[in-house]
């Protein structure tokens, strides 16, 4: 009889809904996440892995041959970085930075095909390392973006940074 008890109780609450847990709304679940498919996709989802400081999508922004380039003033001449140094870079401006926040502009220039585009683009970036070291650039990406396919999304293979 006790044993009776215990499975109908058991059978009880295990069928009903918590009413101080209610269930989630999937039914308009929307990903932040943008199609990649696109060159604004890419541009939205790198806005995205800025904000939330998500390395996993920014990786999946770069390709497996992907170079950073920008110019050192002072020495008078071009730094270049892999996607490891890269990866590393941005981790660590994900790691030390409270928050992030980038503003991509008008496309300045916009070439290529269905598989390879160059896309010139002014962006506003904002490092907040704490409430008083806050820092502003302001500037334009040269970037060369690749896919294999139109099936396949788009990646950034060059990015040469031009700001000042």
């Amino acid at each position: 009889m006790i044993l009776y008890g215990v499975f109908t109780f058991l059978v009880l609450f295990s069928s009903c809904d918590n009413i101080f847990a209610p269930g989630v709304d999937n039914s308009s679940e929307a990903s932040i996440l943008t199609d990649q498919k696109t060159v604004e996709g890419l541009f939205q989802n790198f806005k995205y892995a800025y904000t939330f400081k998500d390395t996993a999508v920014y990786g999946n922004l770069l390709n497996e041959d992907f170079i950073f380039i920008y110019r050192d003033y002072e020495s008078g001449f071009d730094v270049s970085w892999d996607r490891p140094t890269e990866m590393r870079t941005t981790n660590g401006l994900f790691q030390s930075a409270q928050k992030l926040e980038i503003v991509w502009n008008n496309i300045v220039f916009q070439g290529g095909d269905s598989l390879i585009q160059n896309v010139k683009r002014s962006f506003n970036l904002t490092i907040t390392f704490n409430p008083s070291d806050i820092t502003r650039i302001n500037g334009f990406v040269d970037m060369n973006i690749i896919r294999s396919s139109t099936e396949n999304v788009w990646k950034i293979q060059r990015w040469r940074d031009e700001s000042f």
